[in-house]
């Protein structure tokens, strides 16, 4: 074996040994997607089917589901997560909910910055930062998304996109304070399409994420961050995009409303 090949294989080694030392996380993003009844039989016919998952298992459902949802997972494997919530911890604000609401609940994780609240309800890089400092001080562990539109990857600029929403999403975040965050890459124009980005264009901008956090921190925090990739992943091409070195789970929409297919996606994540 010649020196070039011994080294190659140790960086091979390497790159196992910091994968096997992140957490992998695959979430369920439902959306506006069922009612708390559809809720708890979705809970009580999936529980069985991830009891022995070697990864965490997550539901992020709309808020009127958040009860029936822990209620059914309760002394299971299934964590709950909130889709949203709002920065302030009380006040005048009709018909939003903050993050000491939803640990009361019994919530652990919430979705942040996800691109439909971007495009649909005017969402910024400032305000999805201050939805994260809310919810780290309220014990809350987020699941940061960034990603970019189709428009801006045909431009090339993917990696200043991406790295612009996770810097200013981190902004006053410590470096403790990243063992509670996931950052989801979800890329825009893979969104709910049927369009997925390639294995390697994922861990490619997975990667770019991770040399971010490297930089605005160092090295270990950035080796034991999960980094989601969450654009149309499905039962069928979760194994190979979860095999790619710097993809560390999944943020699954529709695919995480059928207890069949996302139980699938779970057992990719080994």
């Amino acid at each position: 074996m010649t020196l070039s090949h011994l080294c190659f294989n140790m960086e091979k080694d390497d790159e196992k040994m910091n994968k096997q030392l992140r957490k992998t996380v695959i979430a369920g993003n439902w959306k506006m997607n069922k009612t708390p009844s559809e809720t708890t039989t979705f809970v009580s016919e999936l529980k069985d089917k991830v009891s022995g998952a070697d990864c965490e298992v997550v539901i992020c459902v709309p808020f009127v589901d958040l009860q029936n949802a822990i209620a059914a997972a309760k002394g299971t494997n299934i964590k709950v997560g909130a889709e949203n919530l709002h920065y302030e911890k009380s006040g005048a604000f009709t018909g939003e909910v903050s993050a000491d609401m939803l640990k009361d609940l019994g919530v652990e994780y919430v979705v942040i910055g996800h691109s439909e609240r971007r495009q649909y309800f005017n969402e910024t890089n400032l305000s999805v930062n201050k939805k994260v400092i809310a919810a780290l001080e309220a014990g809350l562990k987020p699941i940061v998304c960034v990603g970019e539109l189709l428009e801006e990857r045909e431009q090339g600029i993917t990696e200043e996109v991406v790295s612009l929403q996770t810097k200013i999403a981190l902004m006053g975040v410590s470096s403790s304070d990243m063992k509670n965050i996931i950052i989801a890459y979800e890329p825009v124009w893979a969104i709910g399409t049927g369009k997925t980005a390639t294995a390697e264009q994922a861990d490619e901008v997975c990667g770019i994420i991770r040399g971010v956090i490297s930089k605005l921190y160092n090295n270990d925090v950035a080796e034991s961050t999960t980094i989601q990739y969450g654009g149309s992943m499905n039962a069928k091409n979760a194994s190979e995009l979860l095999g790619k070195y710097h993809v560390d789970g999944g943020l699954i929409g529709g695919a995480s409303l059928k207890s069949e297919d996302f139980s699938i996606i779970v057992s990719a994540a080994k």
